[in-house]
């Protein structure tokens, strides 16, 4: 596999001083570039955003803010943190931004602490219909420390928004409940979010309006999907994903108050020293999110979503909600077999060399361990520089990966194995970003 020189003296200092983690880092670098990526929550990011992470910035300390630190000797760091900062603002339109989040969900964390009291009531979509752990699973800290309701999606086959946000219940809920944060943006759901109307049913009843963009934050980015702004008081977001960044946190807001809040529940409130080889690299890719060929990236993971979908629903599988408006879609499986389920399909999957997640549908009869589906994105392969036409490919190999595990072991075996020997050659034409 071909690296960059900076790449590839990285890894020849690492097998001579640590030759079991050089090895292994290796072994995940073939993978990579021999696998076709469709975890809709991963993406491949540049060498300049992973040069950026591996820099003499992780050696400092540097708890506070810029102008504001608790230690010395931070000039730079805090010239690389406000640079970070103004370009998340200028990517979303907004006059905030803290780049400290290590997480997505730790940029929640803050968010809840600085806007509710422990026992609080807040409202979000159900986990099991797309939401995310950090919107109220019982074992997280948003619902172990607060009180959370919820809004389904509609679940009548017969209903034009089957499997879409249900709108009307969202009021419903919020007008009986009260909530002080009223939460939209989810990790699967594949249709667009009416900002708008979410904001209209927080006015109503005098809650916040959140929005966790994390899935769709390039897609807004890019002018791929209607932006939050200027509808919710705060957005939180990823940097990876469809953004193309290091792994991280981030949160923005366009009221000086509530960005004064946030602030301090980030620092001191949830998290210490902030990891300034991050930011760095965060400031990359904002940079990077900034240039006018994201906007065709953007265009182009929609186009190639559509084209997946589209190609699997003529391969008889059904897809959720009917198709998708953004990076990702959920296959349901029972309708190619009943007792196909989600858990098998990733297995065999990557097998034949293409990585996907499993992932519960609406309503799903069957346990997250298992559940009746799979998701896909195409993030990571529109960075590689795929099109439509290699979506018709990629679902054709899908369908013969999952005919040969239904058939039987011997039969996955075979087909698994020229499936993926045909997927690693179509990788060596679109190499991963250098």
């Amino acid at each position: 596999m071909a690296h960059d020189p900076i790449t590839t003296n990285v890894l020849s200092l690492l097998h001579r001083r640590d030759p079991e983690i050089g090895t292994l880092i290796s072994k995940e670098a073939t993978r990579q570039a021999t696998t076709i990526e469709l975890i809709a929550s991963e993406n491949h990011v540049s060498s300049s955003v992973m040069h950026a992470m591996g820099t003499c910035l992780t050696n400092k300390y540097a708890e506070g803010y810029p102008g504001a630190r608790y230690y010395g000797g931070c000039v730079f760091h805090d010239q690389i943190e406000t640079i970070a900062r103004e370009r998340a603002c200028r990517m979303f339109g907004a006059k905030f931004s803290n780049v400290q989040p290590h997480s997505g969900a730790q940029a929640n964390q803050a968010v809840f602490q600085a806007l509710m009291e422990p026992g609080d009531t807040f409202c979000s979509l159900l986990l099991k219909d797309g939401g995310h752990l950090s919107h109220g699973m019982k074992l997280n800290f948003s619902g172990r420390f607060f009180k959370p309701v919820h809004y389904p999606l509609h679940y009548a086959k017969d209903h034009p928004d089957f499997e879409r946000i249900d709108y009307d219940a969202v009021r419903r809920v919020c007008i009986e409940h009260k909530p002080k944060l009223l939460l939209c943006g989810y990790s699967a759901y594949p249709r667009t979010i009416d900002f708008a109307k979410f904001r209209a049913v927080a006015d109503e009843v005098g809650a916040l309006l959140i929005a966790d963009v994390a899935h769709i934050a390039g897609l807004i980015v890019g002018g791929a999907h209607p932006s939050p702004f200027p509808h919710a008081h705060v957005v939180t977001t990823t940097t990876h994903k469809t953004l193309r960044g290091p792994r991280g946190g981030l949160i923005l807001t366009n009221d000086e108050e509530l960005a004064k809040k946030i602030d301090k529940a980030v620092f001191p409130g949830a998290q210490g020293g902030p990891l300034m080889h991050v930011i760095a690299a965060k400031a990359v890719a904002f940079g990077e999110a900034l240039r006018p060929d994201f906007r065709d990236y953007s265009a182009q993971v929609v186009k190639n979503a559509k084209a997946l979908a589209a190609a699997l629903t003529n391969l008889k599988y059904r897809i959720t909600t009917g198709g998708t408006d953004n990076h990702l879609m959920l296959v349901d499986l029972r309708g190619r077999s009943a007792d196909l389920t989600g858990a098998d399909a990733e297995k065999w999957l990557e097998q034949a060399g293409i990585i996907c997640n499993k992932n519960g549908i609406p309503d799903d009869p069957r346990p997250p361990k298992f559940t009746s589906g799979i998701r896909l994105g195409t993030p990571a392969t529109t960075t590689r520089g795929f099109k439509e036409a290699h979506m018709e490919r990629i679902a054709a190999w899908i369908d013969r990966a999952l005919s040969a595990g239904l058939a039987g072991p011997e039969a996955l075996a075979r087909e698994a194995a020229l499936v993926r020997e045909e997927v690693a050659s179509c990788c060596e034409e679109f190499p991963l970003p250098a």
